[in-house]
């Protein structure tokens, strides 16, 4: 699932493969962009954003795409055949003379005007990634609403960027609190702790796609503590992992339904009731 890190990585491979590079190919595969063509246009960089990439052109636009749950960006050799997805879920090809970039099941994608990305990131609390990066402005913005679940302002990208659903259920497992506490019931101490441990997180993810929070090593050993677990034994407690979905207890229904991954033994907390939509 695309988070902060994830988007760090792609970012730079997009970067690597087409910044000062002129494009040869321009095909955005939706209604809106049809026809736009910035062919003969040199890429000026690809930068990410918390979870949004901006992909700058000469010229002065940008071209904003974001991953949201499934989508991706894939790099070829110009000849090299793409293995992405079937050709209906391509949304956009960028090429040059050595290579290509092919945006498969974006579910955001749109050029804009370069001055106008503040329409995009204004709003965006400090990206974890980022050069902005500000850890007591992160912990400010959490606290400001005490009364809110600690998992949904985790989720808000105004309070601090770059964190999902996976980063969201691990971090509230380390800090040994439930997703639904209210932020304003942790500690100061607790929550500066967490951001910090979301920093670390995400920095130490970023250069691979294969997401680890357990450290070790050993291909019995999970790579996550309790996202993706359902039922397996706790790391810390032995006791099974539960899951809430929207819907209730056990599995999301759908794609689009996010579900939670959290230790009724050993994360300290209210959980929802089944039928609770969280």
């Amino acid at each position: 699932m695309p988070e902060g890190d994830t988007v760090w990585l792609t970012a730079r491979r997009l970067n690597d493969a087409l910044a000062g590079q002129v494009l040869t190919r321009f095909d955005l595969r939706v209604p809106r962009f049809a026809t736009a063509d910035q062919t003969g246009r040199s890429v000026l960089d690809v930068t990410p954003r918390g979870k949004h990439l901006l992909t700058r052109i000469e010229g002065g636009l940008t071209l904003h795409s974001h991953l949201r749950m499934d989508g991706s960006w894939r790099v070829f050799d110009a000849a090299e055949r793409w293995t992405g997805g079937p050709a209906h879920q391509i949304r956009a090809v960028l090429g040059t003379r050595e290579r290509t970039a092919v945006g498969y099941r974006l579910p955001v994608l749109e050029l804009l005007p370069t001055a106008e990305e503040e329409r995009i990131t204004g709003r965006l609390g400090p990206d974890l990634l980022g050069p902005d990066w500000d850890a007591d402005t992160a912990v400010s913005r959490l606290r400001a609403d005490p009364a809110r679940s600690l998992g949904d302002a985790l989720l808000d990208q105004r309070n601090l960027a770059g964190i999902g659903n996976v980063y969201r259920c691990e971090l509230a497992f380390l800090a040994r609190v439930t997703p639904w506490l209210p932020v304003g019931e942790l500690s100061a101490e607790t929550l500066a702790r967490l951001v910090a441990t979301a920093h670390r997180l995400l920095t130490a993810n970023r250069d691979t796609f294969e997401r680890r929070t357990v450290p070790g090593t050993g291909h019995r050993r999970p790579l996550l503590y309790v996202y993706g677990r359902p039922g397996a034994p706790c790391l810390r407690c032995g006791g099974p992992i539960g899951t809430m979905s929207r819907r209730g207890p056990g599995p999301a229904a759908s794609g689009d339904d996010r579900v939670t991954y959290w230790c009724p033994g050993c994360q300290l907390g209210p959980a929802p009731k089944p039928g609770h939509h969280s």
